[in-house]
């Protein structure tokens, strides 16, 4: 399959990045913890060069917690602030805020010296689409203060919302880069949910997730669909098995594929298949 998705709004949320970035003090990049590398926007590397920065590991939830750390030691590594964030119930929400005052206390120090007391920190929070940076910033704040969603491009356009008197966040929409170089990284994009569905063949896209998960996570399969074998399947025969174990069927008992692929995808993607982590630091780095 080859997925590419950049729509023009993407475009305006680049240059919306670029002309703030100047007023913020600290960017927060949001990256899906069960797809790091393929979450991470390398376009952010670029604009946010020069600025502190904090990579918080989302959805964490997900996500296999041991491959999530070494993930969180890779980033440190390599000279990154990284901690590991369930948004849903707030996990790891209060070292973000706790983190960005410890990275800017040199500077709030240098503003009280110069009489600029009541500055606030300003942060920018930046993310692929559907990586939850809506439901992150409500967590943080403490109430419904971002449009929150399970797809991509609920968050229109920039946003400023204030944490407290001292901390305010700058929210911006989910943004992709012009060309996935490699194809791995559009179906991983793809299978967690951060590209349009209605652009995307879920037949096919679902195969490629039973061709990986057979591979990677057989034993999610099993336990999940109650199959056997799954090594000397393919996908096809597997998609069709969990098709009629489910029930999706047409008239003639043939396999709604149409409906088992979504399902699938879905129980991927609300954590049904259990915590799976399609990106380990070893196989890019």
């Amino acid at each position: 399959m080859n997925i590419q998705w950049y729509p023009g709004h993407m475009s305006k949320t680049r240059k919306i990045i670029l002309e703030n970035l100047k007023l913020v003090d600290l960017v927060i990049e949001l990256l899906d913890a069960r797809i790091p590398y393929s979450s991470k926007n390398p376009d952010i590397d670029v604009l946010a060069a020069n600025k502190n920065r904090i990579i918080v590991m989302n959805k964490s939830d997900l996500a296999d917690s041991n491959i999530t750390s070494l993930w969180i030691q890779h980033f440190k590594n390599y000279g990154y602030h990284a901690i590991s964030v369930n948004s849903m119930d707030g996990k790891g929400i209060s070292q973000v805020e706790n983190l960005a005052r410890e990275l800017l206390k040199e500077k709030i120090e240098k503003d009280k010296k110069r009489g600029r007391i009541f500055r606030p920190i300003r942060a920018m929070v930046v993310g692929i689409p559907n990586v939850g940076k809506s439901t992150f910033i409500n967590k943080l704040v403490g109430k419904a203060s971002a449009k929150t969603g399970d797809r991509p491009g609920v968050t229109k356009g920039k946003q400023w919302i204030k944490i407290k008197k001292d901390f305010e966040l700058l929210d911006t929409p989910g943004i992709l880069w012009p060309k996935f170089e490699d194809q791995t990284v559009g179906l991983h994009l793809a299978f967690i949910g951060s590209i349009k569905q209605e652009i995307l063949d879920s037949h096919n896209l679902s195969l490629e997730l039973l061709a990986l998960l057979a591979k990677k996570f057989p034993d999610c399969l099993s336990e999940r669909y109650k199959i056997t074998d799954i090594d000397s399947k393919s996908p096809i025969e597997l998609l069709t098995e969990i098709g009629q174990k489910r029930g999706y069927l047409i008239r003639g008992g043939e396999v709604d594929y149409s409906r088992t692929s979504l399902m699938l995808l879905d129980e991927l993607r609300s954590g049904a298949l259990g915590h799976i982590s399609l990106e380990s630091p070893e196989e890019f780095y």
